[in-house]
């Protein structure tokens, strides 16, 4: 399973095949459960054969973690806010305003029940198993990159598709510089959780 070969076939697998069938027109059922397939083999390796530990890494610089988070954040807020408020001013914090249990309660899943499986499957999973087969580092972070866009292909939303590849990029180069599933998964989750909260939920594919 560590061989170059296998790990092509499960790179196409895993991160094309899957992803492009999600799009066709076939039974939810089906859909859901060719994911949690998917997603079972991917803890499968990372646990059987890449021998990782689900543990919190230890000697994480907090500090500097939270300083670029929120430096990125704000420059995230203006640009989206101005957005909002230019093409769509209606749905400016709509949400929030209109049905704000509905706010916490989607924020809560997305976090907890969306943002840490991709994170473990395109960052911890994709770096441990095709870092190696990159010869240039920004190569590896733009076809992390629009891998983790293509996973989103299914919302047939070009906005989508532009906004996961410009987020695939600052979590890949955030986990690149941490290793850590935790913290790529935290600034995932605020980032998202934003876009939500100002207004974009409903170009994005949020319940609301």
């Amino acid at each position: 399973m560590q061989s170059v070969r296998y790990r092509l076939v499960e790179f196409f697998i895993v991160f094309i095949l899957i992803p492009i069938s999600l799009v066709l027109t076939f039974q939810l059922w089906l859909k859901l459960v060719l994911g949690l397939l998917g997603f079972s083999y991917v803890v499968f390796v990372l646990l059987k054969v890449e021998n990782n530990k689900f543990k919190i890494r230890q000697h994480i610089n907090w500090t500097q973690f939270w300083q670029r988070t929120f430096i990125k954040l704000f420059i995230i807020v203006a640009a989206t806010s101005a957005y909002i408020y230019l093409v769509d001013s209606k749905n400016l914090f709509v949400v929030i305003k209109s049905k704000p249990l509905l706010w916490v309660a989607i924020l809560f899943v997305y976090s907890i029940f969306s943002v840490y499986p991709q994170e473990l499957l395109y960052r911890t999973f994709f770096f441990q198993r095709y870092e190696s087969l990159f010869r240039n580092n920004s190569l590896f972070i733009l076809v992390n990159a629009a891998l983790f866009s293509l996973a989103h292909l299914f919302f047939k939303n070009t906005l989508v598709m532009l906004l996961t590849f410009l987020g695939g990029i600052l979590f890949a180069l955030t986990f690149k510089k941490t290793k850590s599933t935790l913290l790529v998964s935290i600034e995932h989750a605020i980032y998202g959780s934003w876009l939500f909260t100002v207004g974009m939920g409903e170009m994005l594919g949020f319940p609301s």
